[in-house]
């Protein structure tokens, strides 16, 4: 029966959880990872959450990545493979985990691994990927008519450097996460910086308690004609997927970081150059995702579901995705935008201001939720917090084709009639109830969900290493 926004039913207490392999993804979290007491942050927040459990019962994901089996990473993994890391030799060797790459395996990272690290500790840049490469050389090869090798002697020259350049950061810079994976942040300060997470042809893969700063590229590409006043185009996004299934996200963090776009170099469009690409994409038939209780923060194009419209014979049936109790802070389009998939957007916080010089979002020119070809989106009481001059409702949903349905949603904590918002191309309802895939503990107060974004996501677990992890020996 198509879905016409009835609310679905809700919980005074815990959800009722599906049993089976989610049971262990608990034991991980439970058997000495959550050993310390829960911090002020994790406490009893204010503002209608008392009623709701704490984030030591959290230990198991809802959502799409329930389904298919399941999500529990690498849950049941022996002590031989249960590993500490601080740097990025020791996170491949893990890895690799003795040439066992997909048999189960959790590693906890402890501090900040920095992906253009070198073996000796030293941090590549620019110059060590591309010497000779200058930006503004690059640029001056563009003429009227585009590119041309013969508008300088170094254009040819900077060509080739731009994209070798390209290349050898991408082999420095991808960490390349095979299946039967968890990764878990050691308190609250763990990070992967300058990286892109990668899932390519894995399945059942959890990521928690992390912040992962994307990845700068230095050789982001310039297309005049992209778009009206022309646009960048860089490669690297900080969690990729491509057919890959059974993702589990929690309480990340997904950030530009120390790279904001807003500090780049400005291009030929007056616009500063694109550092980053996505912060978390799912490509080619990527399905049963769940990402639940993180940051998302201070970044342009934030989630892509779906590469192109095209994609149908990989994507049409697939990149079913769940999105509940995250934050979209400074984001300024694709909090996701969505194409083929089922998609449910639950219980999420959305805040930028048109006047915030990280996040112009502005009427017209950016968005919140995208609904795009094909594309199945259930929105359900999410709060909007979009404010500064022109701020209105039109702005939170987009779309390109695609089917959408909302319930008890909230913008400015004052219900909001999405559908009378709705562009023209996308059609209202859907065909089918999240309530019928898995169950869920449903928010039902705008202040409930602003309470719980601004204390209990990000990387806010009390996660430790248990005493007999192992330091991977590092060739």
């Amino acid at each position: 029966m198509p879905h016409q926004a009835t609310p679905h039913p809700t919980a005074t207490g815990p959800a009722v959880r599906r049993r089976g392999r989610l049971a262990i993804a608990t034991a991980v979290l439970t058997a000495g990872a959550l050993a310390a007491p829960l911090g002020p942050a994790a406490q009893a927040a204010p503002d209608d959450l008392s009623a709701v459990h704490d984030l030591a019962q959290d230990a198991a994901p809802t959502g799409w990545a329930t389904a298919n089996g399941g999500t529990d990473g690498g849950a049941g993994a022996p002590a031989s493979s249960t590993y500490v890391v601080s740097t990025r030799a020791e996170l491949l060797a893990a890895l690799d985990n003795g040439g066992q790459r997909t048999a189960p395996k959790v590693i906890y990272v402890d501090g900040v691994i920095d992906g253009n690290e070198r073996a000796d500790g030293t941090l590549m840049g620019e110059q060590d990927y591309a010497p000779g490469y200058d930006l503004e050389k690059y640029l001056s090869c563009f003429t009227e008519t585009g590119w041309s090798d013969a508008t300088h002697d170094y254009c040819g020259d900077q060509r080739r450097k731009r994209q070798t350049g390209s290349n050898n950061l991408k082999r420095q810079t991808e960490i390349s996460v095979p299946s039967e994976t968890t990764i878990l942040g050691v308190g609250d300060d763990a990070e992967i910086r300058g990286a892109t997470v990668m899932l390519h042809l894995a399945h059942d893969v959890v990521v928690r308690n992390l912040t992962v700063e994307a990845p700068r590229d230095f050789f982001s590409s310039w297309d005049p004609w992209d778009g009206e006043q022309g646009s960048w185009n860089a490669r690297f996004d900080a969690v990729s997927s491509v057919t890959s299934t059974n993702i589990w996200l929690d309480h990340v963090t997904l950030t530009d970081g120390r790279f904001p776009d807003s500090t780049a170099p400005t291009g030929p469009n007056g616009k500063p150059v694109n550092f980053h690409d996505g912060l978390f994409d799912l490509k080619d038939g990527t399905d049963f995702v769940t990402m639940s209780n993180s940051r998302v923060e201070d970044h342009d194009k934030a989630m892509l579901i779906g590469s192109g419209d095209d994609n149908g014979d990989t994507d049409e049936g697939r990149l079913n995705v769940t999105f509940v109790r995250n934050v979209f802070d400074g984001v300024t389009q694709r909090s996701p935008r969505v194409r083929f998939g089922k998609a449910h957007v639950v219980n999420n916080y959305f805040t930028a201001s048109v006047k915030d010089p990280v996040s112009p979002v502005r009427p017209g020119a950016g968005y919140f939720i995208g609904v795009g070809v094909e594309s199945q989106v259930v929105s359900e009481r999410n709060l909007f917090e979009y404010t500064g001059p022109g701020a209105d409702a039109s702005r939170l949903v987009w779309g390109a084709g695609g089917s959408f349905v909302d319930s008890g949603s909230w913008f400015a904590m004052q219900p909001v009639d999405l559908r009378a918002t709705l562009p023209a191309e996308i059609t209202w309802g859907v065909d089918w109830d999240p309530a019928d895939v898995y169950d869920l503990e449903v928010l039902t107060s705008p202040a409930a969900v602003k309470a719980w974004g601004k204390h209990r996501t990000g990387a806010i677990l009390p996660v430790q290493a248990p005493s007999d992890a192992v330091v991977p020996a590092v060739s």
